[in-house]
């Protein structure tokens, strides 16, 4: 089992966060020292160490613990809420997993699934990667006999600056195993993630 993450304090260099976030608002024009930003690089360095603590996490942790179950049917989980941070820009990228697997003798607590999720999401990411991340873990950890995921997500980079489209959404998904292999059980699982909204 891998040795327990350290605390966010002691993974991050928050002083020199602090200086980097200073030199930026006197780089935009700003003066840090001005009442309303005093503060600012200090929350900004917190806030760093909060939103990419995964960097300093093993997602591995939260599947160690598998209950031996006979069930070769699927199980879902739809509607994992997450936020992640775009490598490009550093903008928040906010969305949702479904996430589904095909036992093959042992299942996991439904809680561990959407842990596994937001140590991946809090981190510099790719949409792309993220899900594929999600995908192979899920199949090498959980020696699954398929997986399945799909992502949903709202890109600030694209919403807020450049082509400045709010309303736009960007799906990617991973499938491994039975679902990559047999077109019935992709579209079974397309069908349950997607189907109420047709």
């Amino acid at each position: 089992m891998p040795e327990p993450s350290p605390a966010p304090s002691q993974a991050f260099d928050l002083e020199r966060i602090r200086r980097a976030v200073r030199e930026i608002l006197l780089a935009v024009g700003e003066d840090p020292d001005r009442e309303g930003l005093e503060d600012t690089p200090d929350r900004v360095a917190r806030m760093y160490a909060e939103v990419f603590q995964g960097l300093h996490q093993d997602p591995r942790v939260h599947l160690q613990k598998a209950f031996t179950q006979k069930c070769d049917e699927m199980v879902l989980i739809r509607d994992i809420r997450f936020v992640s941070f775009c490598e490009h820009h550093l903008l928040p990228v906010i969305g949702q997993a479904h996430v589904a697997y095909i036992p093959n003798g042992k299942v996991v607590g439904l809680s561990k699934i959407p842990r596994v999720i937001d140590v991946l999401a809090k981190r510099p990411q790719l949409q792309e990667r993220l899900t594929e991340e999600v995908a192979d873990l899920l199949m090498k950890e959980l020696d699954a006999r398929g997986v399945a995921v799909v992502i949903e997500a709202s890109h600030s980079c694209m919403t807020i600056r450049g082509v400045q489209k709010p309303d736009s959404s960007f799906v990617t998904s991973a499938v491994r195993g039975g679902f990559k292999d047999h077109l019935a059980t992709r579209t079974e699982v397309m069908s349950l993630i997607f189907g109420s909204r047709r």
